[in-house]
């Protein structure tokens, strides 16, 4: 069984009704740390040690945020800045994260249609990604495209959040029992995209 650990990173969490469903969702499931980094370091003071031994007691790190100016909020940014040092993330002695899998989980307020060359944004959410994943890449990781829940500002209804806070949760359990295809997971843009056929009910 995978150990997961989420590092959840979002400075309005309270008036998220997404991101509250889909942690409801998933925080309780077994073997699955969530780690509230805004809740564990109000002043940004971030226990690099801390979290190093959490990376390094878990197999699959999530990075689950809204998707603020196309990137993460600031103390994710922080997060990167201080955990992921040389000798330890990467370099010629760096090798902690080697062989873990990792993604976002991210909201988003535009719908899909402005996640494209013609759309308001001219780029899709993999593409806005990429350094995530040049990260992900430097640190040895395997690297998964996005869960993503996008249009949060047209008004998702509570039929669709649950569908989404559900979505979450079977990907999580199909990576804690290895069910999930990986290889087909990461061609696709979005992990959630086509989740049915990614997973093994076995």
């Amino acid at each position: 069984m995978n150990k997961i650990l989420i590092l959840f990173g979002h400075p309005a969490f309270k008036r998220s009704t997404m991101n509250t469903a889909m942690r409801a969702a998933v925080e309780s499931l077994k073997g699955v740390t969530f780690h509230d980094l805004y809740a564990a370091y109000p002043d940004f003071l971030i226990e690099v040690s801390r979290e190093q031994d959490l990376c390094e007691g878990h197999d699959v790190i999530i990075f689950q945020h809204p998707f603020y100016w196309y990137s993460t909020p600031a103390i994710i940014k922080e997060w990167f800045d201080l955990v992921l040092e040389h000798g330890w993330a990467y370099g010629a002695s760096g090798h902690a994260l080697n062989g873990k899998l990792t993604f976002q989980a991210l909201t988003a307020g535009g719908g899909i249609e402005n996640y494209r060359a013609e759309g308001l944004n001219q780029f899709t959410i993999r593409e806005l990604t990429t350094p995530y994943q040049a990260t992900a890449n430097l640190c040895g990781m395997v690297w998964l495209p996005p869960f993503a829940v996008l249009g949060i500002h047209q008004g998702l209804p509570d039929t669709a959040r649950r569908r989404y806070a559900e979505a979450y949760r079977r990907t999580l359990v199909a990576l804690r029992d290895n069910r999930l295809n990986l290889d087909r997971a990461r061609q696709c843009d979005l992990l959630n995209q086509n989740l049915d056929t990614l997973i093994s009910e076995v």
